[in-house]
């Protein structure tokens, strides 16, 4: 199967297209580089194929041959959206409905969409499940419902979108993120043996591995069509779902020597509890393989291996509002967040770089 993966060189991308290749897949990524100034260890996946474009100036020449879309490419998270609401909105509804659109009219048939449990928002104590009503807090997870929206209204015969509400994701990456709740734990733990927290910690959050995020797009690649034809499937596991305070105990505990301590409630609403029977039951070959627990451990081994340093931790491009407020205080992309200059190089708005082969 041939597989573009867009977003490819993101903190999902690069595990989810290490994932694919060993599954025996022919994978050509497509990202636009907004974060690949930061490599945290080796281990990025080598591609034949590298398309550096925005999907906002992707063709439908671009697009051909392919038999299935795993699309990532968006600004990816809360506090990024909401740094330009508009903007936004552009690359993560309008964006993605366009590339879509273009996709079902070269004839791909599979377009697996990363959306977010994100999606549920504020909820009560219940857990939400696929059939709950969405209650999105941030402009983020605005865009996830309407491009559920949009593209279940495109669904066809011969093209069938796929909706995976991903948990709050955890676990080592090369092109790491820090500016996640247990990645950022973590690093504070190592790098300051101090968790500090402002909050109570009391809002509920659902967690998973990143490696079964990438598990689970590789099982909505491989189903029937009929099982995942038009479907969502929240990702993660139901004994999966934490208190904040909980995740930064967990930390504390497999950080030797790190202090923990809470504060008062911050205001923060965005709390949920998410049920996720329905991909363990419906979704063939799919099951959540790692546990938050694991996943410290692994990042304190990381951690201790590549002797990380406060520096390190700290550097803009693991965090994506710093790259990317980075990236517009150096002149280096405009406010719509298309590059004009790359390494002190101008850029057109629809230069297109194919780099064969990518280490």
């Amino acid at each position: 199967m041939r597989v573009l993966i867009t977003g490819v060189e993101g903190y999902i991308g690069v595990v989810l297209a290490s994932t694919l290749i060993e599954r025996g897949y022919q994978i050509v990524g497509l990202d636009t580089g907004l974060y690949a100034d930061g490599c945290l260890y080796d281990g990025l996946p080598r591609l034949d194929v590298l398309i550096r474009k925005d999907i906002r100036n992707i063709t439908r020449e671009d697009l051909e041959g392919f038999d299935a879309v795993a699309h990532l490419a968006e600004l990816s998270n809360d506090p990024l959206a909401q740094h330009n609401p508009a903007v936004t909105f552009r690359i993560n509804h309008r964006g993605t409905v366009e590339l879509a659109t273009k996709c079902k009219e070269v004839g791909i048939p599979r377009f697996v969409y990363t959306s977010s449990c994100s999606v549920y928002g504020a909820g009560c104590g219940d857990f939400k499940d696929e059939q709950s009503e969405t209650n999105p807090q941030t402009a983020y997870a605005e865009c996830k419902v309407m491009v559920e929206r949009d593209l279940s209204a495109m669904a066809t015969d011969d093209f069938s979108p796929t909706f995976l509400r991903n948990a709050t994701a955890y676990g080592p990456s090369p092109r790491m993120r820090f500016d996640i709740v247990l990645n950022n734990l973590a690093g504070l733990a190592w790098t300051r043996k101090e968790i500090n927290m402002t909050s109570d910690g009391s809002p509920w959050r659902p967690l998973v591995h990143v490696r079964d995020i990438a598990h689970a797009v590789a099982c909505a690649l491989e189903a029937p069509r009929e099982v995942i034809h038009r479907e969502i499937f929240n990702v993660g596991s139901t004994t999966h779902n934490y208190q904040v305070r909980e995740i930064a105990q967990i930390v504390s505990d497999t950080f030797p020597g790190c202090k923990l301590t809470f504060g008062n409630s911050d205001g923060d609403n965005r709390s949920y509890r998410v049920c996720f029977d329905k991909i363990h039951s419906n979704l063939p070959g799919f099951r959540c393989t790692h546990t938050p627990n694991q996943g410290a451990k692994e990042l304190l081994e990381l951690f201790q291996t590549i002797q990380m340093t406060r520096e390190r931790f700290e550097f803009r491009a693991f965090t994506r509002l710093k790259q990317l407020e980075h990236l517009l205080r150096t002149d280096q992309i405009d406010q719509d967040c298309f590059w004009k200059r790359r390494n002190g190089e101008l850029n057109d708005r629809s230069q297109l770089n194919v780099l064969q082969p990518v280490n």
